[in-house]
């Protein structure tokens, strides 16, 4: 690795615009917008996939990798991916910092504790849990309905236990008993409002608004009149600074903020965005998981605040598509050949097609190339995608090298194909339309059905006037439908929406669907249990 210092320099951060946390990882100053504030935007370059297997499909991978490859062609280019949280990195997928030669590094720090960023979004967000007891406890003059208080508490580890807690126990000192429940910090309202906002005093605008619970009157009660918001906003101080690390190849990466894309807006910092638009001539960023949550939500949800992507890379692996042709994952993993299998699957890849297309976005395929891939398969897909620009990428094993020809073909798409970009949805649309515009034009649904707390939950949303706020689906990444065991491309289904959550501060509405829960348990045999630390305080076993 090369010191921090010197990547700035790369893409124009001054030394006193830097605050170094230790020899190659750095928080950059928001004073840096006064002088570059006024520059011209780069080209943003957003990267998705189709319906990952549970392995994941090297989203992250093909997307440091396609930014070093850009480099390697001379250009301006920086990147910006989530932060890994420490739940996913102890559970079932493992570190989120890319692979083999396109990785962001040192990769464990950033997978473990990095700059404390998840640790202060969690004590923000606990903080305004204990006063909102402690207010309870005292008296409790706004009069709280304890059946609707809609405030979890938070922790960064995968723990189905304590999904559905009761807290308060022990006697009158002790607090007031009532049900609670954690969800996992990327889950927080305030990792979202962390990541949507572009200033401090933006933050605590959004702070004020998150409603943590319900009169009896059925009047919301916010963190400003818990007077939480000043002690919240000063935990989050450094938080909302972008960190900035290094590629392998030592191509500037931002890694800030960390919403999971199942459950909240999935994608990095707005701030973050901004910082690499104005400091690069490319800009390359991830959605999280595929088109149907991770993108659609950049689009509808991050794309209001003014940036607009000029092209969009998707994705997609030989494994995946063979798992949706209905495939064991066990067997495509191993690379077992069964060309009727692909092409059934072929049939996701084209939905996800269909989806980047709504949107008025150009599109390159990347086939994700594992060392298994046989090359008659490769070209099936190839020829499956006919007219669009396509490109194997194999920059786990070759890092920016083997991406070349997918940087240009984008490259190529970026001057040659004109982006047109549209929202799937107005705003000023009822609440109820957006999910189903969602749901049919995204998903595929035939249908949307609402349970009786969701129907109420509508009530309560017209009630506080929040009809205007754009939607932000909870939903398996898994499948189009909401259950994870249907595969490829369905239809005639129906999406069940469980409730809707109010996101205020954020500002965006929360429909959960199907049996997707905030707070997700650990596997059977957990990726913890293979990560130690030797004697010399090297790290080992984050995959």
């Amino acid at each position: 690795m090369k010191r921090i210092e010197e990547i700035a320099k790369k893409i124009g951060i001054r030394e006193d615009e830097l605050i170094p946390w230790g020899r190659y990882k750095a928080k950059v100053s928001l004073d840096i917008f006064k002088r570059i504030n006024t520059r011209k935007d780069g080209k943003l370059i957003l990267v998705t996939t189709i319906n990952p297997t549970f392995d994941g499909e090297g989203k992250t991978t093909i997307t440091i990798g396609l930014a070093q490859a850009l480099e390697r062609l001379g250009k301006k280019v920086c990147l910006a991916i989530r932060e890994p949280s420490i739940g996913p990195v102890m559970g079932l997928k493992g570190g989120g910092t890319g692979g083999g030669k396109s990785q962001v590094l040192p990769a464990e720090d950033i997978n473990l504790h990095f700059t404390g960023d998840l640790h202060a979004i969690t004590s923000a967000h606990n903080l305004l849990s204990a006063l909102l007891d402690n207010h309870i406890f005292h008296g409790d003059k706004f009069h709280i309905d304890p059946r609707y208080i809609v405030w979890p508490r938070v922790m960064d580890v995968n723990d189905r236990n304590l999904r559905n807690v009761v807290v308060g126990l022990g006697g009158p000192k002790d607090g007031v008993p009532r049900q609670d429940k954690f969800s996992i910090t990327a889950a927080s309202e305030i990792m979202a409002i962390l990541c949507l906002s572009q200033s401090i005093e933006e933050l605590k605008e959004r702070l004020a608004k998150i409603i943590v619970a319900y009169s009896y009157d059925e009047e919301p009660i916010t963190a400003k009149q818990l007077k939480a918001v000043g002690a919240m906003a000063a935990l989050l101080k450094d938080a909302i600074k972008p960190n900035l690390v290094q590629t392998t190849e030592h191509t500037p990466a931002f890694v800030h903020g960390g919403p999971f894309a199942n459950i909240a807006h999935g994608t990095s910092s707005l701030i973050s965005a901004r910082l690499g638009l104005k400091l690069a001539d490319y800009f390359v960023t991830e959605a999280g998981f595929g088109t149907d949550l991770g993108a659609e939500k950049f689009f509808n949800i991050v794309c209001r605040y003014g940036i607009k992507p000029t092209v969009v890379v998707l994705v997609v692996s030989i494994k995946a598509l063979k798992w949706h042709g209905g495939m064991k994952l066990e067997e495509a993993k191993k690379g077992k050949r069964n060309v009727r299998a692909l092409k059934k699957g072929l049939e996701n890849l084209q939905k996800h097609i269909e989806n980047i297309q709504l949107f008025g976005v150009p599109l390159v395929i990347a086939l994700n190339k594992f060392p298994y891939d046989r090359d008659d398969e490769i070209r099936i897909v190839e020829e499956f995608c006919n007219d669009l620009p396509f490109a194997v990428a194999e920059v786990f094993s070759q890092g920016g090298e083997g991406g070349i020809e997918l940087a240009g073909k984008v490259i190529d798409t970026i001057y040659n194909k004109k982006a047109n970009f549209k929202f799937l949805y107005d705003l000023d649309l009822p609440v109820r339309e957006k999910i189903e515009i969602i749901a049919k034009k995204i998903y595929g649904a035939s249908r949307v059905v609402y349970s009786v707390t969701a129907e109420d939950d509508l009530r309560i949303i017209n009630k506080l006037g929040l009809n205007e706020l754009p939607i932000c689906m909870a939903k398996t990444p898994y499948s189009l439908t909401d259950d994870p065991a249907i595969r490829g491309r369905p239809k005639n289904f129906k999406i069940t929406i469980k409730e809707i959550r109010i996101s205020a501060g954020a500002g965006f509405l929360v429909p959960i669907t199907g049996k997707i829960t905030t707070m997700p348990g650990l596997p059977a045999k957990p990726a913890a249990e293979k990560i130690d630390i030797d004697g010399e305080g090297n790290i080992i076993g984050i995959d």
